[in-house]
């Protein structure tokens, strides 16, 4: 009998703007990723957002990214430990806010975008956010790409981490996505899609580009939410899950 936490990326709506499907996606998911205004998400979206995940009672997590609203922090930028240190601290701030006014308390923290995949391949950054995370409450969870420095700085520092894993896209030797800039760094079949999640729970690893098996830990899954299928995907796992006996259920 496997369990295992399902978490989508949400509140990514900016102003007029809407994106994902938020509410329909939280009945098949156990933990939630709120954008905190950098890379996506504005105040109205983030108190929506948190007030809708706690009425559905899934677990609530900062989803901080770079300061790119324009490249939906998909862009790579060169700041300084410090610095990312800062914006870290800033979201989680702003969104914990939130968080409190509903009644609710924050369960974990998972990067976004560029920031999160830098993070993976990079010691100091990953140790600037394992810091900001500590230093503003320690019991909170790190999600993490699994096999990344984000997974064991955080661990250095003592603190409780998941480690992650993707549905919809495909991955490379070193245990790490596939670029999106690349070709086939999305899985569009969803049979596939599925077979992968099957494999990474129930074995631990994962078929690569060059159909290489790769270890990996799968404590977390994360879908999509923004895709055109986006609900019917999260039905399918759900439906798939049962299946196999496996229970969804937050860290």
């Amino acid at each position: 009998m496997h369990s295992i936490d399902l978490n989508c990326d949400m509140g990514e709506s900016f102003g007029s703007w809407k994106m994902g499907n938020d509410l329909q996606i939280m009945d098949y998911v156990s933990s939630v990723n709120i954008a905190c205004g950098f890379h996506a998400g504005d105040a109205d979206t983030m108190r929506k957002t948190v007030a809708a995940a706690t009425e559905k009672n899934v677990a609530i997590g900062a989803h901080p990214g770079f300061p790119d609203l324009q490249g939906f922090g998909r862009r790579n930028m060169q700041l300084s430990p410090e610095e990312v240190y800062n914006i870290i601290l800033y979201q989680i701030g702003a969104l914990s806010a939130f968080v409190k006014v509903a009644g609710n308390r924050l369960h974990h923290v998972k990067p976004h975008g560029a920031l999160y995949n830098m993070a993976a391949k990079d010691s100091s950054l990953s140790s600037a956010i394992a810091q900001a995370i500590k230093d503003f409450d320690p019991s909170l969870i790190v999600y993490g790409l699994s096999g990344s420095f984000l997974i064991s700085e955080s661990q250095k520092l003592g603190l409780k981490t998941a480690s992650e894993v993707f549905a919809d896209r495909t991955y490379q030797q070193d245990g790490t996505l596939t670029p999106r800039n690349q070709p086939f760094a999305l899985i569009e079949d969803t049979t596939k899609s599925l077979e992968q999640v099957v494999k990474m729970v129930e074995e631990q690893q994962v078929v690569t580009t060059e159909n290489i098996p790769v270890p990996i830990q799968a404590d977390t899954i994360c879908i999509h939410g923004d895709g055109k299928h986006a609900v019917d995907f999260a039905q399918a796992i759900n439906k798939l899950f049962r299946e196999h006996s496996i229970t969804i259920q937050a860290i």
